[in-house]
């Protein structure tokens, strides 16, 4: 059984939090089951975008856990912005969570696959 998305981006943040980071909700979707696209910014100002992965790349042996892969990276933020304009176009229910892992990597805190 999946978790609602609420509850997910709840847990997010707070292990976000609890390892010494910072996140914030920019945008939020629908509580049951919005996609979710995890904004990351070092503190040199480049940021990354992550975004729900291609069905191919879920494992069968376990198929509730949400899967991410880098949709993009930009050092100003402007192709990142056009990317999630886009994305709330088609689907107006995503969730869009900005986070500040400080010393702990973005992969220790989604699962990330390449697609």
């Amino acid at each position: 059984m999946r978790v609602t998305t609420d509850f997910w981006v709840s847990a997010l943040l707070r292990r976000v939090f609890s390892e010494g980071g910072f996140g914030a909700i920019i945008n939020r979707g629908a509580m049951e089951a919005g996609a979710v696209f995890i904004l990351t910014r070092d503190r040199f100002g480049s940021t990354k975008l992550f975004g729900p992965a291609p069905q191919t790349s879920y494992d069968t042996a376990r198929p509730d856990e949400r899967q991410f892969s880098l949709l993009g990276s930009d050092d100003d933020g402007t192709e990142i912005e056009k990317r999630l304009e886009r994305e709330r176009r088609f689907d107006p229910d995503i969730w869009v969570v900005e986070i500040e892992a400080g010393q702990t990597a973005i992969e220790e805190l989604v699962s990330l696959t390449t697609p």
